[in-house]
């Protein structure tokens, strides 16, 4: 049996031991909770770093999709045979996109600089959007609205074949500018644009079937299929015929294609 002496010896001792415990319980929460905020203050600076890169990031972005440009330097790869020596030359403006787009446009304007006539010539490139409707973008050249909703005004034949003409709705009987557009996928190239000529419409017809018989190619740009497609067309050019004259106009009753215009 332990005597009172080492009892009361051995008091401080375990006193001394328990205090030691707590301290070091003390000491190694508190450590654990500095690690904590560490990290926490780590991941808060990380953080801010990173939100402070996304506007830079952004910057490096473009702000906007590539568009097309005028090509001062291009040469004109087509046209209009002239009916007379008088004829005033049209502008030709020669446009380029980035994903290698070209479209050669002529224009034609009368008194005060009002539009009488266009032809676009589009040689697509992989900027080429096949879901967009063809007819939006007439609705623009015509200087309509895209929501401009346009109806088919009959077929003309030209040498490059049928041609489909289109109107703004609801101008049956009123002489209006007469869009028309033509596609070829093989080589893929559009023709499209608007003739505000003549007061009636078998004359507004014949205007453009004039203009699209016309057109010429000066140079196909190592493009054999643009040089066949002209060639085959030249072998069935006819001239410009008198206004209203029936023998290659078509009637809107036979406005029906198939297949590619």
């Amino acid at each position: 049996m332990q005597s009172p002496e080492a009892s009361t010896a051995a008091t401080p001792t375990q006193i001394h031991l328990a205090l030691a415990n707590l301290a070091d319980e003390i000491v190694g929460t508190l450590a654990r909770l500095f690690a904590y905020v560490g990290i926490l203050v780590l991941f808060a600076i990380l953080g801010l770093a990173g939100l402070g890169q996304l506007p830079s990031l952004r910057d490096d972005e473009p702000a906007e999709k590539p568009s097309w440009s005028v090509a001062d330097r291009s040469h004109p790869a087509f046209a209009l045979s002239k009916l007379n020596p008088s004829e005033k030359t049209a502008s030709y403006t020669i446009l380029r996109h980035p994903e290698g787009g070209r479209r050669d446009v002529m224009r034609w304007t009368g008194e005060a600089d009002k539009p009488l006539a266009e032809l676009d010539i589009y040689r697509e490139g992989s900027e080429f959007d096949v879901a967009r409707p063809a007819t939006a973008d007439l609705a623009i050249q015509m200087g309509l609205s895209t929501t401009t909703p346009l109806e088919q005004a009959g077929l003309i034949d030209t040498k490059f074949g049928p041609v489909v003409l289109f109107r703004p709705i609801g101008t049956t009987g009123t002489p209006s500018c007469l869009g028309y557009l033509k596609r070829s996928e093989e080589p893929a190239l559009q023709i499209s644009g608007f003739s505000c000529q003549g007061d009636t419409m078998p004359a507004q017809r014949a205007a453009v079937a004039c203009i699209l018989n016309r057109l010429t190619l000066l140079t196909s740009g190592n493009e054999p299929k643009l040089a066949e497609l002209f060639a085959h067309a030249e072998l069935k050019r006819r001239p410009c015929t008198p206004a209203g004259s029936s023998d290659w106009l078509q009637g809107v009753a036979n406005a029906q294609l198939r297949g590619a215009l």
